[in-house]
């Protein structure tokens, strides 16, 4: 269920709303065990993401480092590479 939370410190261009909010979610959805939650747990669900959507642009728009920003194309070939690999263990 986590395995869509992607790395967004650091990169060039810096991490989008859209990105920011689907980490979130994906955050809320594997700590509660649900990826759609019933009505009665909709309103806690959807403050649970804001909280950390929030939480986490403020993490990113603090953070420093001296490492020069990385490419999403390279990093995403990267990470194709080692999908290859792991999954041609078959």
């Amino acid at each position: 269920m986590c395995r869509n939370i992607r790395t967004l410190h650091n990169f060039e261009p810096p991490a989008t709303r859209d990105e920011v909010h689907a980490a979130a979610v994906q955050y809320v959805r594997k700590v509660s065990g649900t990826t759609k939650p019933s009505l009665a747990n909709q309103e806690a669900f959807d403050q649970a993401v804001a909280d950390v959507e929030h939480a986490t642009r403020h993490l990113l728009q603090h953070l420093s480092t001296n490492a020069p920003p990385k490419n999403r194309e390279v990093e995403a070939a990267k990470a194709r590479a080692r999908a290859e690999v792991r999954y041609a263990r078959g």
